[in-house]
């Protein structure tokens, strides 16, 4: 090959190609693209262009650990109908960033709406639980505040699940709580556990976890909830995404109940069966 055409070679590869010839394994952007439109799909996730080298890093390890010798093949892998794979596929690009009383502004919203709940249990639901610390601080504060309570936990991440399952978190994750906090809401380990704490019982039996994608054709039917939790998800999908996914949380909503978003979901502020009344806090006008 003469050193025109070598040059004539590099320059019709893509930049992505070029970026990741010293990679283990070769990420195009036709690649990258199939990345978007699957997981838009199956989950409803519109990842942005610019997450090329995160959605590499977190996709290699599956080819490695399933032995599949590049992208396009693992890809075709998991678009099969009834992959074993696609669970996995979810899992490996769902961001789970959560922390036990994050956006504490939330829980004292909660915790005034439960001082004032009616007669009977309060339904709750924390639609994108991650690990599980969303839905066991909504636990702590709703024991607190001597307010029965029934809460519902999904994700689409199976593995997030499990951990939230569990209720075992590594010290590092209650290092922001206090001690009078850590006695009445969780136990220490001890021996090869003693750098791990386990949410009590008490709180654990208050939760029913179950997996769920927000994007499924039927919830269950006669669902209602005094409040729904619903933060940084919305801001993965894009805005027809987004306005269904709030027509669908208005309607399992009762009149009065609270919708909890992340600081950047804003599409909550324009839906008409929405009025916000607090920091990214709206309640369910009546029907």
């Amino acid at each position: 090959m003469t050193a025109n055409a070598q040059l004539l070679t590099l320059h019709d590869l893509r930049p992505s190609k070029i970026a990741n010839m010293n990679q283990e394994f070769l990420f195009s952007r036709g690649d990258f693209g199939r990345v978007r439109q699957l997981i838009l799909a199956f989950a409803g996730i519109s990842l942005h262009e610019r997450k090329e080298n995160m959605v590499y890093n977190r996709l290699v390890r599956r080819l490695r650990a399933t032995g599949r010798r590049d992208f396009g093949d693992y890809l075709d892998w998991v678009e099969r109908p009834g992959s074993e794979e696609r669970e996995s596929f979810v899992n490996a690009l769902t961001t789970n960033l959560t922390a036990f009383f994050r956006e504490p502004h939330h829980f004292e919203t909660l915790a005034e709406r439960a001082r004032m709940a009616r007669s009977g249990p309060l339904r709750l639901w924390s639609s994108a639980c991650s690990t599980g610390q969303e839905p066991y601080t909504a636990a702590i504060v709703l024991r607190q505040a001597g307010c029965e309570a029934d809460i519902l936990a999904t994700d689409v991440d199976t593995e997030a699940l499990g951990v939230a399952q569990s209720g075992v978190y590594r010290l590092e994750a209650v290092e922001n709580l206090d001690r009078e906090s850590l006695r009445r809401n969780f136990l220490r380990g001890t021996g090869a556990n003693a750098r791990h704490v386990l949410v009590r019982p008490e709180l654990r039996a208050m939760v029913k976890f179950q997996h769920r994608n927000l994007l499924e054709p039927d919830w269950p039917q006669g669902e209602r909830f005094d409040a729904v939790f619903c933060r940084n998800v919305m801001i993965y999908f894009d805005r027809n995404t987004q306005q269904r996914v709030l027509d669908r949380l208005a309607g399992v909503l009762a009149p009065g109940g609270l919708l909890f978003v992340g600081h950047a979901d804003s599409g909550a502020s324009g839906h008409p069966a929405f009025r916000s009344c607090g920091k990214t806090v709206y309640e369910r006008r009546a029907a």
